[in-house]
């Protein structure tokens, strides 16, 4: 019985390790399919055809404005995903893609109280953020 534990042991981190090679490269591809933006901050998305109708799956977390028939004005309102999906006046889909709403990390304060934890965005000024909240 004692050396079946080694065995064990080496089966384990054999799984362990296939199950990282295995979910790698899902994870790299997941990742190609997201658009990011920093909460409270715009991104600029420039569309090859003319926009006919924009849908975005949680205004909690993101808004869509239409700035030209072909640029979309992306803004992060609040931590968290959603989708956003832009058709063409045939009703095809120009953008169908998830959106990740996170902190700008360079301008955030962590404070950690035990098992407790606060994230502050400073810009200008320190105010708690809390996930799924709707900023101001």
């Amino acid at each position: 019985m004692t050396h079946s534990t080694p065995v064990r042991r080496r089966l384990a981190i054999a799984a362990f390790g296939m199950a990282i090679a295995v979910l790698s490269p899902l994870t790299a591809v997941a990742d190609e399919d997201l658009i990011r933006v920093f909460m409270d901050h715009a991104r600029i998305l420039k569309l090859d055809r003319t926009v006919s109708k924009v849908i975005i799956g949680n205004a909690a977390v993101a808004d869509v404005t239409v700035s030209d028939p072909r640029t979309i004005v992306l803004t992060g309102k609040s931590y968290g995903t959603t989708n956003l999906v832009i058709l063409d006046q045939e009703g095809e889909a120009i953008v169908d893609e998830r959106i990740l709403v996170s902190v700008d990390e360079a301008n955030t304060l962590r404070v950690f109280k035990q098992t407790a934890r606060s994230v502050y965005s400073c810009s200008p000024s320190c105010e708690e953020h809390k996930p799924g909240a709707v900023s101001p």
